[in-house]
């Protein structure tokens, strides 16, 4: 019992710790912060295809968090980027990845796609 109380308390201890290195290095955008800025910046979703088909933030190109490492000569570290996904979890392991790869204006929408309530283009 004692032992599973000390892994609890780890876990708890290591999100902690995740969480608040992380907001040192991304911007979690209320909807109205996200759509006065997203337009001049690289506006990224990093849902699967078949999620950005389904519907998508006008504008916005589709880079999978699973494809990220491959394709980040597709990205600028000289202009912002906007990310989102479906919640807002893996566009906070995207921003990882790129704040690792020296990007440093970082943005995420906060609670994403799904709480988004603008324009939205499907195919």
């Amino acid at each position: 019992m004692e032992f599973l109380i000390i892994i609890v308390v780890a876990l708890l201890a290591v999100g902690m710790f995740r969480y608040f290195r992380q907001r040192n290095f991304l911007k979690t955008l209320t909807e109205e912060q996200f759509r006065q800025g997203y337009r001049k910046a690289q506006l990224i979703d990093v849902r699967e295809p078949n999620e950005f088909d389904k519907g998508h933030i006008l504008g916005a190109r589709n880079i999978p968090l699973t494809q990220m490492k491959q394709r980040l000569v597709e990205l600028r570290k000289d202009k912002p980027v906007y990310l989102y996904c479906q919640g807002s979890s893996r566009s906070a392991r995207a921003a990882q990845l790129l704040h690792k790869k020296g990007y440093e204006d970082i943005s995420q929408l906060k609670g994403g796609f799904k709480k988004w309530t603008g324009k939205v283009k499907t195919k």
